[in-house]
């Protein structure tokens, strides 16, 4: 596709975008002190959404994180008793053979 058609397209559609704020503003039931305070308002409680959201996934992250290196230090005992056991074996096997 060509790119300056895409570019074209972007435009138009930021300002069509453009072109529907003014119109929202102009017809707006409510005055422009009115209409500021709704937006100021409705900014804050997204600042708050996201800031709750980013907490919430930091804590189930921090939670994952505790997991892995749970179930890897419960790998490395495994690992680590199957090794001994696998020399114990061994030492037992060594010394029937003498």
């Amino acid at each position: 596709m060509d790119d300056s058609n895409d570019t074209s397209k972007f435009g138009f559609f930021l300002a069509g975008i453009g072109v529907g704020v003014v119109i929202a503003l102009l017809f707006a039931p409510r005055s422009g002190e009115e209409t500021r305070e709704l937006i100021r308002g409705k900014a804050d409680q997204g600042r708050d959404y996201v800031t709750g959201k980013s907490r919430e996934l930091r804590h189930q992250a921090e939670d994952f994180v505790d997991k892995a290196k749970d179930l890897v230090a419960q790998q490395k005992e495994q690992l680590s008793a199957a090794l001994e056991a696998g020399k114990q074996a061994y030492q037992e096997e060594r010394g029937k053979s003498r």
